[in-house]
This record gives structure tokens, C-alpha cells and sequence, in this order.
């Protein structure tokens, strides 16, 4: 899933929304920063987000993302695609190296710089180089378990802490 140096993992499971992300920040193999803060609520507490990639750019991006959900009243969908749409046409936003996670209480997108506005068939999506560690375990967790959605992100991002050495297990987790 592409971006190197965190974990970000969104579930939407029965009627909640959630999105945790690690806290560790590197530069090459270098721990700079253990607690960073990558998961935030915004529009009002209505939307909560994950940001993987270049902190500068994912910062400018959530900017961007605030000002579509502005602009759309808070709706979700609409604001990723025109949030896609910019980053895709213009030629600043498109050297951003990032992607977001967004959820609100009715589902969870993926938000790419190539134009994608995903929203996964299982409710569950993780970037970051530990993404598709978090991923698998938060899979398996909702396969085999009655656990709340929190419960799985929280232990997914343990699972993938354990294996990706880009990702610590200082979580914060946001829930709708």
C-alpha cells in the first residue's frame, strides 16, 4: 500500500467508525519520533482521518480535505472526490507523497494521489509500510471474534508494531 514509515488502519464494524495509527516518525532507519500524532478529528468532530506519506504533505492535504468538507457540508464522499479530482489535476498537489484514510459515522474511504477514492468491500483499509500487516490481523480479527471495532484496529496496529519496524505500538486511535 505503498507509503513508507507508519501504520494507519480504518474499520467501519457494526455502526462504528474507526481510525488508529502508530506514532513513530523516521527518517531512513533513524527513530526521530516516538508519540507523533497522525490520526485527528476534524469538521466539527464529524470526520476523523489518517494520514500516511511526507508529514508536510500529508498536513497540506488535510488542509485541502477540510476546506472540500466545508465546501460539501460535510459529505464525506463528495468531498474525497473533488479532494482526488485537485490532487490529480494540479501540478503542486500532484508531487504530494501521501494518502489518507477519512471515515465519518457511514463508512470508510481510502484517498490517493492518483485520483483514488476507494471504499473497501470489507469496511477495513490500512496504509502505511506496516498497512498490510494491520491489515491481515484486522481481517483475521474480524473473521474469528465478536471484538468492537476499536478492540480490532488497537490490536492490528500491535500485530503489525511487532513485524514492521517503521511502526511502534504509541497508538491513537479516533472512533465515530
Amino acid at each position: 500500500m505503498g507509503m513508507h514509515g507508519t501504520t494507519i488502519i480504518g474499520i467501519h464494524h457494526k455502526g462504528q467508525t474507526v481510525i488508529c495509527g502508530d506514532g513513530q516518525v523516521s527518517l531512513g532507519d533513524t527513530i526521530l519520533k516516538g508519540k507523533a500524532i497522525k490520526v485527528r478529528r476534524i469538521f466539527n468532530g464529524q470526520v476523523i482521518i489518517g494520514f500516511a506519506g511526507a508529514t508536510a504533505d500529508a498536513f497540506s492535504l488535510l488542509e485541502k480535505f477540510e476546506e472540500k468538507l466545508n465546501a460539501n457540508k460535510g459529505n464525506l464522499r463528495k468531498s474525497a472526490i473533488e479532494l482526488a479530482k485537485d490532487w490529480r489535476q494540479d501540478r503542486i498537489l500532484r508531487r504530494l507523497e501521501a494518502m489518507l484514510i477519512a471515515g465519518d459515522k457511514e463508512g470508510i474511504l481510502l484517498i490517493s494521489g492518483v485520483g483514488d477514492v476507494l471504499e473497501p468491500d470489507d469496511n477495513v483499509v490500512a496504509i502505511g509500510s506496516g498497512g498490510n500487516y494491520a491489515l491481515a490481523a484486522a481481517r483475521a480479527l474480524l473473521a474469528n471474534t465478536k471484538l468492537a471495532a476499536k478492540d480490532i484496529a488497537t490490536e492490528a496496529i500491535k500485530i503489525a508494531a511487532g513485524i514492521c519496524v517503521y511502526t511502534n505500538d504509541n497508538y491513537i486511535l479516533e472512533e465515530l
